[in-house]
């Protein structure tokens, strides 16, 4: 996925994606796949919340 990236803020992961790339349906589904893969490669005590935003950007310049 282009144009996306990840975010650590002690027990919180945020990922944001372009909200054209992925729907609401397929969001549920990496955020779950993340939360997957982190416990299948990491030990850690308690727990990690992965939390997926869908971004839109909306850019205007006055001049």
């Amino acid at each position: 996925m282009e144009g996306c990236f990840a975010i650590q803020a002690g027990r919180e992961i945020r990922v944001v994606v372009d909200a054209n790339q992925i729907n609401d349906d397929s969001a549920m589904k990496v955020a779950r796949d993340i939360a997957k893969k982190i416990e299948e490669e990491m030990t850690y005590p308690g727990e990690i919340k992965v939390t997926l935003l869908r971004e839109v950007r909306c850019v205007e310049y006055a001049r």
